[in-house]
């Protein structure tokens, strides 16, 4: 799964991934450290001429025919496995995918205490990514949100938990977000998952807070 992501990297950084105009890559966004599920986050999807661009969201899909804004079941994530034949995802899943870019995510294990543990999962040198997202518009509660999509876990991550989100090749972008993309085929998409990359270490508890966002020393091994 993914419940916590970093934005930490300068957003020129994290933009570069993208063929977005110049006045994107222009915006002043700060370093965050601990991003939490309903906190509001950039995404890139394609505008109504088909141009790459950016919104902001609730990291919490709000379908577009929901009429509350907190559903009982968490939708911050969705499985890539059937995501495409769940109500709440299927409208998005046609017409509104999109990247979410990012440079870290956290998963937790379970300490000797009983606590948890978070480790901070990476590309080398933390260079920016892009999770492979939907998101959707409900003008009735007047919301823009956004999920991320998930897979069974790979080797090294499958060692610290079994589920973990799809991290997009860069190959498969554009496909991804075209729109005229059939569902099956954007399926498939997902097999172009980042994995083996990746590289993890523990970090202290201070991640476990959603309020300590804007703290670089979250993500700096523990113990350093």
């Amino acid at each position: 799964m993914c419940g916590r992501f970093t934005q930490a990297r300068p957003w020129r950084e994290l933009v570069r991934l993208y063929r977005l105009n110049d006045e994107w890559y222009s915006r002043n966004t700060e370093a965050r450290y601990n991003i939490a599920p309903t906190q509001d986050v950039p995404f890139v999807h394609l505008d109504k001429s088909g141009n790459w661009t950016v919104s902001d969201g609730r990291w919490w899909l709000v379908p577009h025919w929901a009429k509350e804004l907190q559903s009982k079941y968490p939708m911050f994530n969705a499985r890539s496995e059937d995501a495409e034949k769940k109500p709440a995802f299927r409208d998005a899943y046609k017409a509104h995918r999109c990247l979410i870019p990012a440079d870290g995510w956290y998963e937790w294990t379970k300490g000797e205490d009983g606590g948890k543990d978070p480790w901070f999962i990476h590309l080398p040198d933390t260079e920016p990514f892009s999770f492979a997202g939907l998101w959707a518009h409900n003008s009735a509660l007047d919301v823009t949100s956004c999920t991320i999509l998930t897979a069974a876990a790979v080797e090294p991550i499958d060692q610290v938990h079994n589920r973990m989100p799809i991290v997009l090749e860069r190959a498969a972008y554009d496909q991804w977000l075209d729109p005229s993309t059939a569902v099956e085929d954007a399926k498939a998409l997902l097999g172009q998952n980042k994995g083996a990359e990746f590289k993890f270490y523990r970090v202290g508890r201070g991640v476990n807070s959603s309020r300590t966002g804007n703290d670089p020393n979250l993500i700096e091994p523990l113990g350093r």
